[in-house]
């Protein structure tokens, strides 16, 4: 999947979770991340993390405390 696509994802799943508290807005994303997207999205999102402009919002980046990204994503 293209790197823009997969922003435009998490994005999406972040504005649809943005309504609750920023607590349970950030778990609510990292929980629909783990549950959904497999261990090449989950790669590919926490190398997207690492840039500087990565064009994910902010809950996506507060999520990704609690994202299991695969082990050789660190």
């Amino acid at each position: 999947m293209s790197a823009a696509k997969l922003v435009y994802k998490a994005n999406q799943i972040a504005t649809f979770f943005q309504s609750q508290s920023p607590d349970e807005a950030a778990s609510g994303v990292a929980t629909h991340i783990n549950k959904f997207w497999d261990p090449r999205m989950r790669r590919q999102l926490a190398e997207i993390l690492r840039q500087e402009d990565s064009g994910l919002k902010p809950l996506v980046v507060e999520a990704a405390k609690d994202i299991h990204f695969p082990e050789n994503a660190a």
